[in-house]
């Protein structure tokens, strides 16, 4: 995957309260604003009204993920790196689900190749997508916010088919200090397209929040963190779903589906599908480790 160094421009935005009493906001100012969905976590317990947990990975029962280690408490999200012996997971939530994740029913008798969907608990086209987030602190693991298509790659037109727009992934920010966002189309074989990821540095709070957020429109996806414009892809060089999709919070363990290379490249596990071993780094992570999410929200620009 190609990445494009990008320095974060500020940009006219706007602290908006969304929901009284807690964190704002940072939207583009000049426009106006509709919630349309959001979390804010609340509760003491996740909300399976609003998410579903992933398990498989590509057809397969993942060992990386879990719906264990979840918690919520006083206002905000809790993933938890977990450790069992020498294996580790971690939770990969998400609103809808990936078709081609579903392991076919060893039950049927139909011919289908994929089992049933979980229930789609939200879709969503075009908007501003945005999470207020604290950051893992240790390495052989990331966090990430995006949306996916349930049919990516299914349709030779990726507007009909869907776009996998990342938001925010931190797997760069042990190693190199920084951040990665943008699309890829066209499925994750020889007809996978990645307009080049924006790469840009991780700017610390004195607090440990940030923001992160995309504006997606008909015309193309402008990236921001904590308030700033940090990538943007347009048509026609970057194809723009037309459909609607399903929104992720993730943590991926590394090794077991993917293995991260030096360069921030995602390659195949050595021994096959979920079948990898864990990396190094996991076993050097000091424990609680967690990803924290204060809300996720999503705007219609009305």
């Amino acid at each position: 995957m190609p990445f494009v160094t990008a320095e974060p421009k500020e940009y006219n935005m706007k602290y908006e309260v969304a929901v009284e009493g807690r964190a704002p906001s940072i939207l583009p100012a000049g426009k106006k604003w509709k919630l349309v969905w959001n979390d804010e976590f609340d509760g003491n317990a996740l909300d399976e009204s609003k998410w579903n947990y992933r398990l498989n990975f590509w057809g397969y029962r993942s060992p990386a993920f879990t719906t264990e280690g979840v918690e919520v408490s006083d206002g905000t999200l809790k993933i938890n790196l977990l450790r069992k012996g020498d294996d580790f997971c971690s939770a990969h939530l998400q609103t809808g689900g990936l078709t081609f994740d579903n392991p076919r029913d060893a039950t049927s008798k139909k011919f289908w190749p994929f089992g049933a969907k979980d229930k789609f608990k939200f879709m969503h086209k075009y908007g501003y997508y945005e999470i207020r987030c604290r950051l893992p602190k240790c390495d052989g693991w990331h966090c990430a916010f995006w949306l996916q298509s349930p049919s990516i790659g299914a349709h030779p037109d990726p507007s009909v088919a869907g776009v996998e727009c990342d938001i925010m992934e931190n797997y760069r920010q042990h190693k190199f200090g920084t951040m990665v966002c943008g699309c890829g189309w066209g499925g994750y074989g020889a007809e996978g397209k990645w307009a080049g990821h924006y790469e840009f540095p991780l700017e610390e709070t004195e607090n440990g929040w940030h923001n992160y957020a995309v504006h997606w429109t008909p015309e193309g996806y402008t990236f921001y963190a904590d308030g700033k414009i940090v990538g943007r892809q347009m048509a026609p060089e970057c194809a723009v779903s037309q459909v609607e999709q399903f929104l992720l919070v993730t943590t991926e363990c590394h090794g077991y589906n993917r293995v991260f290379k030096a360069q921030g490249e995602a390659g195949e596990v050595t021994r096959g599908c979920c079948a990898g071993d864990p990396v190094p780094e996991l076993f050097e992570a000091t424990l609680p480790d967690v990803f924290e999410v204060d809300y996720v929200r999503v705007f219609d620009e009305i």
